[in-house]
């Protein structure tokens, strides 16, 4: 079954690099009594993930912020050193959280996992963007293909702020 709005976030750990190491972050530090706005990709340094996606999110950072949004964070399956390394190179690092859902746990329990092993990738997230209001979503959009990056994107989640 696949998350919908209204419904709570289950409870998940990811990791994320920090100017300190790698830590742990639980969907509670991350969500509970904040509004955040999550996005999902299917795979760090790729291409709609690199050039479209993750771009609108960084260069509108501030407008979100500027609405009432407390955080931003993007998860991908992939571990924290590729994320991390995401971050850096991507000038997001501290600007927004890059969670590693290196298992996939987080994204299957929310039922937005696809399998792309076709393109030699394996299990992976749907692309999605969410609002996410003390735990439970709030506005939710998931694209229909992995290589558009269009109702998930900034330009939609600050319409829907």
């Amino acid at each position: 079954m696949t998350i919908a709005i209204g419904d709570k976030l289950p409870a998940a750990t990811f990791k994320e690099k920090t100017a300190d190491g790698p830590v742990e972050v639980s969907t509670d530090q991350l969500f509970k009594g904040k509004r955040v706005v999550l996005f999902a990709v299917p795979g760090a340094f790729t291409p709609t993930c690199s050039l479209n996606h993750l771009p609108g999110y960084l260069e509108n950072r501030d407008s979100i912020l500027a609405k009432g949004v407390d955080d931003i964070a993007v998860l991908s399956v992939n571990d924290w050193h590729v994320m991390g390394a995401w971050a850096e190179q991507s000038g997001g690092m501290g600007k927004i959280h890059f969670l590693a859902d290196w298992d996939a746990g987080f994204t299957k329990a929310l039922g937005l996992d696809t399998d792309l092993s076709a393109g030699g990738l394996g299990v992976r997230s749907k692309r999605y963007s969410m609002l996410v209001e003390d735990g439970v979503v709030k506005s939710l959009n998931v694209e229909e293909s992995p290589g558009q990056a269009t109702i998930s994107g900034a330009a939609t989640m600050i319409e829907q702020l």
